[in-house]
């Protein structure tokens, strides 16, 4: 049995109420408790996320002089790669093991967005990266907004409450590498223990074990879904929004053992992110006397500057 619970997203779709109601209140419950579920009934088709798999790997395998020329100067990693160690976990100064890509947010109907965030990089080596990288991103900020409609109506909000701010939002989808380990790391981990800054985080199956979660025992339990689910997991925006109803858990992805130190690891997670207008001030309805407001008011823009400050991605 895995510790993290699992929920149909077909059941929200169908149209029966009782249905609908079942995966509100399963939804629900795990990310007040753990802050994870793994989703079945998502938009992705199993031969996207092979392609997908099948493009990022030749990416990750070209020469490291053809990689670097696609790392971008000036935008904090936000669009393109991020070689090997750039990034950090809050609190951290050893960098993490790990290499990755990010695609970005494709604008529609808004130039003003538009011109704010950067432009997507395109990868001239490999035709169809980019195709295969867009359809994926849609397909996942599909799947996220249907999340976010049930996690509405669970904390009492109007159903489309999020969509407005996450039309067009900051949102990332991050192809990860951990290359193969050659030598002890010096108190580095393939990615430091954290939590996400966003909304949500949907994370495609990750290609070898790794992914760990800490619970309320402050115990860390494996998250494992199956070939067919996307975990996921409550963000720090989220989880100020909400006055810390919905948690937003600290994961880490450890080292393997040292016989498994020669193989890569690949890992996909989206971030979705709403517009930077976003107020994440503590709704209302999440702060009585027995929960008095725990955090400050902030936009979602302000809140990730500081966030990305903190990783080291920007500098002050």
């Amino acid at each position: 049995m895995s510790a993290i619970p699992s929920v149909n997203l077909e059941e929200f779709l169908s149209g029966d109420e009782a249905k609908k109601q079942k995966f509100i209140n399963e939804i629900g419950a795990a990310f007040e408790d753990i802050g994870f579920v793994a989703l079945s009934g998502h938009f992705l088709s199993e031969a996207l996320v092979a392609n997908l798999y099948d493009e990022i790997k030749k990416f990750f395998a070209l020469p490291q002089q053809t990689k670097d020329k696609y790392e971008i100067a000036g935008i904090g990693g936000q669009r393109g790669y991020t070689s090997f160690g750039k990034e950090h976990a809050k609190g951290r100064k050893e960098g993490d093991l790990k290499e990755f890509w990010h695609f970005g947010q494709y604008v529609e109907d808004d130039p003003k967005l538009d011109s704010e965030y950067p432009d997507n990089v395109t990868v001239e080596e490999l035709p169809d990266f980019n195709k295969v990288g867009k359809e994926t991103f849609k397909m996942l900020e599909k799947t996220a907004k249907y999340v976010l409609r049930a996690l509405a109506l669970h904390l009492d909000l109007e159903e489309n409450y999020f969509d407005e701010y996450i039309k067009n939002g900051n949102s990332i989808l991050r192809p990860i590498h951990y290359p193969p380990i050659t030598e002890a790391p010096k108190n580095a981990v393939r990615a430091a223990a954290h939590g996400d800054i966003n909304l949500i985080t949907l994370l495609m199956g990750a290609h070898g074990k790794g992914l760990q979660v800490k619970n309320h025992k402050d115990e860390w339990v494996d998250a494992i879904a199956r070939p067919d689910q996307l975990m996921i997991n409550v963000g720090d925006m989220l989880s100020r929004l909400t006055n810390d109803k919905l948690k937003s858990t600290i994961h880490q992805v450890v080292n393997p053992p040292k016989e498994l130190w020669g193989t890569s690891r690949y890992s996909i997670p989206f971030f979705m992110h709403p517009i930077s207008e976003m107020p994440l001030n503590c709704l209302e309805n999440c702060v009585d006397t027995a929960h008095p407001k725990q955090f400050d008011d902030i936009t979602a823009g302000e809140f990730l500057n500081e966030r990305l400050i903190e990783l080291g991605l920007i500098k002050k």
